[in-house]
């Protein structure tokens, strides 16, 4: 595969913005074609003793590495495992720069599910179809059907291995709950009523709900990815065509445009640490957002929710009466191909995600990583650390989540999607006006 240089138009598909641009330009200019894509061939595992491996991986995903990886690799391998972590809007942008600007500082990159095809197309990550195939230790036949082929699957080939299995749930105070006689949402109405009622019967000294509205995909983007999805539409067709001005999509977005202002204040300005902290402080009654949420709100240490909190599928809207939720921002490990050792990094990569590992990262409150494989799934020790919400992610992961786009267009339209309904939540633009600007972004790109 010949890879492109360092390009403008790379640089905005992988989600780098105009300043960063005019920061990068003496490098932009001056880069030529770097070197094309390797596959790795099938063979015996590395010998990974003595090894060191130089991580870039997503900052949310720091614990999972620096105290839980890193300790047993050193104690199986008398290995070292350096990490770098950088925020997640500049993620993928940066695993491109280190490869096409010559700095090859890394062996592995926890990459962004929807960043597959914009790592690809720079030639930033190593082709592992025949390495994995001609490894039957791997168990892949473990990897949950749901996502194994959405976090590494591109043009028929393998570029990486699941990490950290992202989905949605709604998770709800049930103390608040409790107070102002209400039980849990089964849709997307049922959650507005208890998000006015909580608000406005509290006096604002509660908030019936947290919209995550920070503009960037990975936020902004699951929020409304929750809605289509439960509103029964999808992103793109069968046909590739993108589906924003669907009546699904109108639907989704009119919703986070009408509960914004009951919700939290500043949606737009809140991430996954604000409303994780609002949630687990009981200032906030319900938030949809990453399966592991419920390990922090069993932990005294980070929660006054201790035994207060229920879990249930993410709404449903409209004529739909199917629950479903989406792979909302997962990731994979894959081997750059600036890598010291591709075998060793590969090697590194497929124990970092084996059973052993997804099962203890899984269950360990803070570590940001969700269950990857069936076995994790069926163990009664990810059961005992999930507890009540372990049959609500067990039936997310085993049903059809919505998967993103992964093409090499994706991050820079998912950005422009982000950005567009970001104007109809601050009421700059209205809701058709949005869904429609998007429609043609994404049209004009795919042609």
């Amino acid at each position: 595969m010949a890879s492109p240089v360092l390009s403008r138009r790379l640089l905005l598909r992988a989600g780098l913005g105009a300043g960063a641009l005019a920061g990068l330009a003496p490098l932009i200019a001056a880069c030529g074609g770097s070197g094309g894509g390797t596959a790795l061939p099938a063979g015996a595992p590395a010998d990974l003793r003595g090894a060191t491996i130089r991580a870039m991986v997503n900052q949310p995903h720091v614990l999972a590495f620096t105290q839980l990886l890193a300790p047993a690799f050193a104690k199986q391998f008398g290995g070292t495992l350096q990490v770098s972590a950088v925020p997640y809007d500049q993620l993928t942008s940066q695993q491109i720069l280190d490869v096409q600007g010559g700095a090859g500082q890394f062996d592995i990159f926890d990459y962004f599910y929807f960043g597959l095809g914009v790592l690809v197309d720079a030639g930033a990550l190593v082709d592992l179809t025949d390495y994995i195939a001609g490894d039957p230790a791997l168990n892949a036949g473990d990897y949950l059907p749901s996502i194994y082929d959405p976090y590494t699957l591109l043009n028929g080939r393998r570029y990486g291995l699941p990490f950290d299995g992202d989905t949605h749930v709604l998770y709800y105070n049930r103390a608040i709950f409790d107070r102002y006689g209400l039980a849990p949402p089964n849709t997307w109405d049922e959650y507005d009523l208890a998000t006015r009622t909580i608000t406005e019967r509290s006096g604002r000294t509660v908030f019936g709900a947290v919209v995550e509205g920070q503009q960037v995909p990975m936020i902004l983007g699951c929020s409304f990815i929750n809605r289509l999805a439960g509103y029964g539409g999808t992103l793109v067709g069968p046909d590739g065509a993108p589906k924003l001005t669907s009546d699904e999509a109108t639907a989704a977005l009119q919703h986070l445009v009408d509960v914004a202002p009951y919700a939290l204040p500043t949606p737009l300005q809140i991430g996954f640490d604000q409303a994780n902290s609002a949630f687990l402080a009981g200032q906030a009654a319900m938030l949809d957002t990453w399966t592991d949420l419920g390990l922090k709100a069993q932990d005294p240490k980070s929660s006054k929710i201790v035994d207060q909190w229920g879990v249930v599928p993410l709404p449903v809207g409209g004529h739909n009466t199917e629950h479903r939720t989406a792979l909302n921002a997962g990731f994979g490990l894959g081997v750059s191909t600036a890598a010291k050792d591709p075998a060793k990094a590969a090697a590194f990569a497929a124990w970092a995600t084996d059973a052993t590992r997804n099962l203890l990262l899984a269950s360990t409150g803070g570590s940001g990583i969700d269950p990857t494989r069936r076995s994790t799934l069926a163990s009664p020790d990810y059961a005992k650390a999930a507890g009540r919400a372990t049959e609500v992610i067990r039936g997310a992961l085993d049903g059809h989540p919505l998967v993103w786009p992964k093409d090499a267009h994706a991050p820079k339209l998912l950005q422009d999607l982000v950005d567009q309904l970001a104007l109809a939540i601050q009421g700059t633009q209205t809701v058709r006006q949005s869904l429609t600007n998007a429609q043609s972004s994404w049209e004009r790109a795919l042609q």
